[in-house]
């Protein structure tokens, strides 16, 4: 059985979501910061008359900060029926992956990625990290 996957780039680690769970891919969108939220909310966004939190998934994952030389893309998903937005480097492309090249995490994967990763899937050319994005936006 096939599954699509919506990939992007994460510190030079490329992960996916299921393409059912993706409303759209941003650029640009200006973040109004929350005071003393955690700092995984990266703030808020105005999609159109609609706010949405914005998850900075660098922080999440425990990877480094972004440098601050490019803007990230924001992926918004929907989670329980409401949208969220998912701060990332680069948006990648849609592949269709196989149950067969689905593995669990790999042992390099430590930390809290670890919990938040449901398993690799093996690509011609590198790991694809599928992310939980349920436990992703509620931890």
């Amino acid at each position: 059985m096939s599954t699509r996957l919506v990939t992007f780039a994460l510190d030079g680690r490329r992960y996916g979501v299921a393409v059912d769970a993706v409303q759209e891919v941003l650029r640009g969108q200006p973040r109004t910061r929350v005071p003393l939220a955690p700092a995984t909310v990266a703030g808020l966004i105005n999609l159109r008359g609609q706010v949405l939190t914005a998850i900075d998934l660098r922080e999440q994952l425990g990877l480094p900060a972004y440098s601050g030389e490019e803007e990230p893309m924001l992926v918004v998903i929907r989670v329980a029926g409401e949208p969220v937005a998912l701060l990332v480097d680069s948006i990648g492309s849609v592949v269709d992956v196989d149950a067969d090249q689905f593995e669990p995490p790999p042992d390099t994967l430590t930390g809290i990625a670890r919990d938040l990763i449901l398993g690799a899937y093996k690509l011609q050319d590198q790991l694809l990290l599928a992310l939980d994005v349920d436990r992703a936006v509620a931890a």
